[in-house]
């Protein structure tokens, strides 16, 4: 009688869009040339500092380009080497071994940081916690795998929690020879101030709409949506790539236009529409359309303390403001309890009433 297999599926990685390539397989960098040179000609000086924190909005290329960086420096150990100094970027032959072991994560010297994934409640921790962090003292206590650099990517330190946080910056403190720390972060201004000044800061730009238009397109994503749905989406995005995939995923033009609605008269509300919008995009397998709506409500937010300040009305600016930041509160309270996402969503559009009193 033969025996049952059992078939062991790979854990989902963070952040992971179904059918794109992840940052550390992509071979191009998107709209973000200046950080790339900025980081060349950083590693040809010979004198790198050995922190770099990658700044900037989610889905700006932050990651993408931290991996290239990686790529580049383990291919070209010698930074006053001729292939260094004839570089014009950081490109590495999609072909090499360097690139297609950094692309399915098995290089030796290369270390990526990120919150894992909970295989007993299948979903991702809500934190980088303290356990994976202390990775590094293994990792850079042993010798490198090619006898060159090791590298460490933070990805981002914003899921940080405080135990390891605190382990990272110990070792930013102390680094070992030949050890680079690139540390991604959507927010940098909220790292610890004793990290920030343990690091260089690169800030990346937000991206243009032509150039989010011309890689979706080269995404295939023109060939399957309409181009004003694109259009719109990259309007949207505020330089961010991934926000506009998202949106077209996820028919999120079409939710920003129903978000639009319910919002523009605030405080009033209309009730129902506001239940039956949090009914549909708290569904299971909604994960995606939950964070777009989200990410367009906390923006009226901001949008709304905007056009205050613009027209002489400070205490409207700070409730919006502060609604802002309290939206940020809920869902990451609501997401590390694993609370029901439609109060949530409930609670959200309630705080944006209650600034709009004032």
């Amino acid at each position: 009688m033969a025996r049952a297999t059992t078939v062991i599926e790979a854990a989902p990685e963070v952040d992971q869009i179904d059918g794109l390539d992840l940052p550390r397989e992509r071979p191009d960098l998107i709209g973000q040339g200046e950080a790339e040179a900025t980081l060349l000609d950083a590693y040809r000086s010979g004198k790198i500092h050995h922190g770099w924190i990658l700044g900037g909005p989610k889905g700006i290329g932050k990651s993408t380009l931290a991996f290239r960086f990686a790529r580049f420096i383990l291919a070209n150990p010698d930074p006053a080497s001729l292939t260094v100094a004839r570089a014009r970027d950081l490109t590495v032959d999609p072909k090499s071994a360097t690139f297609r072991r950094v692309a399915v994560g098995s290089h030796p010297d290369l270390l990526h940081l990120r919150r894992p994934w909970d295989e007993k409640n299948k979903r991702f921790k809500t934190e980088l916690p303290v356990d994976e962090v202390r990775q590094t003292v293994r990792f850079f206590g042993s010798t490198a795998g090619e006898g060159g650099w090791r590298l460490a990517i933070v990805d981002p330190a914003d899921d940080l929690n405080a135990s390891a946080a605190n382990a990272l910056l110990k070792i930013l403190e102390e680094p070992p020879r030949q050890a680079l720390f690139l540390v991604i972060a959507n927010q940098p201004g909220r790292l610890l101030p004793t990290i920030r000044s343990r690091c260089r800061r690169l800030d990346l730009r937000r991206l243009d709409e032509v150039d989010i238009l011309n890689a979706l397109s080269d995404m295939g994503f023109a060939g399957r949506t309409d181009a004003a749905t694109l259009a719109e989406a990259a309007r949207l995005a505020d330089g961010s790539l991934r926000r506009a995939i998202l949106m077209i995923e996820s028919d999120g033009v079409a939710l920003h236009r129903r978000i639009a609605a319910l919002v523009a008269g605030l405080p009033k509300v209309d009730v129902k529409a506001m239940h039956a919008l949090a009914d549909e995009i708290t569904g299971k397998g909604l994960d995606d359309t939950f964070e777009t709506a989200i990410e367009f409500l906390q923006g009226h937010a901001a949008d709304a303390a905007r056009i205050a300040v613009e027209s002489g009305q400070p205490m409207r600016a700070n409730a919006f403001a502060e609604a802002h930041s309290a939206i940020g509160r809920q869902i990451a309270q609501s997401e590390a309890l694993n609370l029901d996402r439609r109060a949530s969503v409930l609670s959200v559009i309630r705080t944006l009433v209650e600034a709009a009193r004032n």
